[in-house]
Order: C-alpha cells, then sequence, then structure tokens
C-alpha cells in the first residue's frame, strides 16, 4: 500500500535528490545528467542552478566546461531551450521530435515555410557549418537569405528549431552573450543510445525523470517531457511490473494531496547542507515542475504572471516555502540582487537570503548589492 507523506516531506526529498540540500556533485555535467534535461532560456540562471549542485561554482568555469562539450544547449522536448548531455542529445529527439513538428506545421504555413524550405534550410546548414564551423544566428541569417530562404526574423527561428529537433545542429561554443550552432555529427559522437527503440527511449526518459525529479507524478512528467499521460502510464507500469526493469530500475510511490508520485530509492538523497534559503531562477527544474506539490507560497494570491516571461530572476524559497520574488542584475562592478518578500521574515531567514544572494554575486565572481524591496 502506497503510504501517505506531507507535502513538506516531498519538497525536502526533492532538494536533496536534486543536489541542493545533499552533497554537491563533483561536475557540472554531472547536474545535467541527473536532471536530464535543464531547462535554459536563461542560460546564466541555468549555470547558477548546476552550480549549487555541482562543486563547479564559478559562471566563467561553466561556460568553458560547456564550451569543451560538457553538455549542450538546444531546443529540446517541449520545445524550449534545454542543456543535455551530448550523449542524450539524439534519443531524446528521436522519441519526443516528431510530436514537436507535429504541432508546427499550421504556424509553418503563416509564416510561409514549406517542407522544401524546411529541406533546403537543413541542406545549407550542412554546408555552412561544414569542418566544425560555428556561426551565431546573426550570421546565419544574410546567409540564408542570399540562398533565397527566409532570412533573419521567426521564420529563421522555425527553420533552426527544426534543424535542432531532427539533432542536425545544437549549440557550439559560447560567443561572449551570444549563442553559437554547430553541427550534431562534427561535436557528438556516436553512442549506442542512438539506435535505441522508441519503447527502450521511453521507458529510459520515465526512469531518468523520476530518479532525477521524483518524488514526482506522472502529471509532472507529462508537463516536463511533452509525452502523453498514455505514454508515461505505460513506462511506468514496465518500471513498476514484474518484469526485469524493475530490478535495474527500482521505483517507489509515496501519496501527497491525492497524487501518486514515484522516485528512484537508490538515488541519494540525504540531507547533509542545511541552507536555510535559495534564490532559484523561475526555470530551475526544482521550481518549475510541480504545479500542484511544489514549494508552498507564503502568499499564494500574489500576481506571478510577468516572472515566467522575464529573464534575470526567480523565485526566493526559505525553508522549504516559497516567500517571494528576487530579480539580479549583473553589471561591469558588482551583481545587484532585488528581493521582493511577500510577508515578514525573521533576522536568521534574512540572513539565509544574503547568504543564498552572496553565491550568486561570487558565481559571476563580482561583490553583491542586495536590497529587500
Amino acid at each position: 500500500m502506497t503510504r501517505a507523506v506531507s507535502r513538506d516531506w516531498v519538497v525536502r526529498k526533492r532538494l536533496a535528490t536534486q543536489r541542493l540540500s545533499s552533497a554537491p556533485l563533483p561536475h557540472a555535467a554531472d547536474a545535467v545528467r541527473l536532471l536530464t534535461c535543464v531547462q535554459s532560456q536563461d542560460a546564466p540562471l541555468a549555470c547558477h542552478s548546476l552550480a549549487m549542485r555541482s562543486r563547479e561554482t564559478s559562471y566563467a568555469g561553466l561556460l568553458a566546461t560547456q564550451s569543451a562539450g560538457g553538455w549542450v544547449r538546444t531546443h529540446i522536448m517541449r520545445p524550449t531551450w534545454h542543456f543535455v548531455a551530448p550523449e542524450d542529445l539524439r534519443w531524446i529527439q528521436a522519441l519526443t521530435g516528431p510530436k514537436v513538428e507535429g504541432g508546427m506545421p499550421a504556424r509553418h504555413r503563416q509564416l510561409g515555410i514549406t517542407p522544401e524550405i524546411i529541406d533546403r534550410g537543413l541542406a545549407l546548414l550542412g554546408d555552412l557549418l561544414a569542418g566544425s564551423r560555428a556561426l551565431t544566428r546573426k550570421e546565419l541569417g544574410p546567409l540564408f537569405a542570399e540562398a533565397g530562404l527566409p532570412g533573419p526574423g521567426e521564420a529563421m527561428a522555425h527553420q533552426l528549431m527544426c534543424a535542432e529537433v531532427r539533432a542536425v545542429i545544437c549549440s557550439g561554443p559560447p560567443r561572449g552573450t551570444e549563442h553559437t550552432y554547430v553541427l550534431v555529427n562534427e561535436v557528438v559522437p556516436a553512442a549506442d543510445s542512438d539506435s535505441w527503440t522508441r519503447e527502450r527511449a521511453l521507458v529510459e526518459l520515465t526512469h531518468r525523470f523520476y530518479a532525477g525529479h521524483g518524488p514526482a507524478s506522472e502529471r509532472d512528467l507529462q508537463r516536463w517531457s511533452g509525452l502523453t499521460l498514455t505514454e508515461i502510464r505505460s513506462a511506468t507500469a514496465e518500471l513498476t511490473g514484474t518484469t526485469e526493469l524493475r530490478s535495474s530500475h527500482p521505483l517507489e510511490s509515496v501519496e501527497c494531496r491525492g497524487e501518486t508520485l514515484w522516485f528512484d530509492p537508490s538515488v541519494k538523497a540525504r540531507t547533509s547542507r542545511n541552507h536555510m534559503a535559495y534564490l532559484l531562477s523561475t526555470f530551475d527544474e526544482v521550481a518549475l515542475v510541480y504545479p500542484t506539490t511544489g514549494f508552498p507560497r507564503r502568499d499564494a494570491d500574489s500576481d506571478r504572471t510577468r516572472l515566467v516571461s522575464e529573464a534575470g530572476g526567480g523565485i526566493v524559497v526559505v525553508d522549504g516555502h516559497d516567500m517571494g520574488t528576487f530579480k539580479r542584475k549583473v553589471g561591469s562592478k558588482q551583481t545587484a540582487v532585488t528581493v521582493l518578500l511577500e510577508g515578514d521574515l525573521t533576522a536568521p531567514e534574512r540572513d539565509g537570503i544574503a547568504e543564498a544572494a552572496e553565491f550568486l554575486a561570487t558565481f559571476h565572481g563580482l561583490p553583491l548589492d542586495l536590497t529587500f524591496a
């Protein structure tokens, strides 16, 4: 019988599973592999999320690791920007990409993008990026226009997204504040997982999600991956049935707020680092994934509509509770962090927030300017 647990228990276990309150992983790339796909519209704060989970704690260091092939940044799954380990790129795109492309034709017709244009764009990218050449979107735009293809703008973005979803291109080394594109086949070595069947990939992604994000529900996985509930329930049944998968991919479940939540008990999830507070990006995996069993909010009625669309900020978590929001701005001489609280805090709780803000400023290699608004 599945035991009932409190929301606080679930939150504490997730923080430990994701290495925010347990021993940090040796490398930031290990955190990417634990989480499988790390949402990264706001790339600097996504790197900060990795730093909180690993022993690599500087932005410059993480950019160097990414440039060296520690992970790639690409449109994948729903799709949106994610960090993903190179060896996981092809099989996840093969699993989730067809559904992503299935949702594009209507917008493509509005933009004048035909299947022929997409095919020509893929061929052109193969020519332009050959020899491990890395180009930015700004550099690719005029070259596409010269070839008679839609150039800079939304049409160009959709052509590049199709190339990413088909695992033709992915991010190359960051160039200042811009990302570049390179050919997947030139920078990502072949892996055994490239030839997995769809069924094998479905079970693997399901287990990886529960192992890196658990305790989590089937609907949490649906929201995260874009897979259907039917697919997810089938894979979960495979992992919890009487097959050999059960011993190699052990899963346990608990019940919270009327939902069944799954996790892998073999994943380390013992709290060993006591942090009073966290500054978590809006898109941090522990903040974004769980709409019904996430962090309890101090002020559930406050309007957070703009927060999701704005870069450079997120939520303030104190003792496992969402207590407000923050914004950070990195200047030439300091990292400014503004905290907007939705209620009063004790002095130790404010000190915990200040410690989290100091970590963020140190991550950027600049002194902290902290404001409580």
